[in-house]
């Protein structure tokens, strides 16, 4: 994923609007924000809806209003190639690249310290949180076959 995130950033850096001492600083956060979108897109992809508007929302600020449609241009098409990317590696080499925690949150409001069980989203104690969409896709199926029938 690194790839990904310095390739936006090798991309936009020389368009930077310049203020002096604050362009190294701008630089650093646009840095810091693709890389933590690639990150979130690695970890948490399932509930990270629209990761292109987001990089670019943070992104913006740093550029003059002529540069805008090139900055969303560049952002949108490694978002894509990252995504591509994640769906055509297998998750056997992707796990070694995270770490796995539970999604679930404790009663007092932290994160679950627990590691998930393999190919899950959640710890044995919060298995039940999982959401089995193969299960509702077989009952939505004989549902269908009932009203059919």
């Amino acid at each position: 994923m690194y790839q990904f995130s310095r390739s936006i950033y090798r991309e936009l850096a020389p368009k930077v609007a310049d203020t002096t001492s604050a362009s190294c600083a701008s630089k650093q956060l646009i840095l810091e924000a693709c890389e933590g979108t690639m990150r979130r897109l690695l970890t948490d992809r399932r509930y990270f809806a629209r990761p292109t508007k987001a990089l670019f929302t943070e992104l913006r600020g740093h550029f003059p209003i002529s540069e805008q449609l090139f900055v969303l241009q560049v952002v949108d098409r490694n978002v894509k190639l990252a995504i591509r990317y994640l769906d055509e590696v297998p998750p056997e080499e992707l796990a070694g690249l995270v770490d796995r925690e539970c999604k679930a949150h404790t009663r007092r409001g932290t994160p679950c310290q627990r590691e998930p069980l393999p190919g899950r989203d959640y710890c044995p104690s919060h298995k039940h949180l999982e959401e089995d969409v193969v299960i509702a896709d077989e009952e939505i199926r004989e549902e269908e076959l009932q009203l059919v029938a």
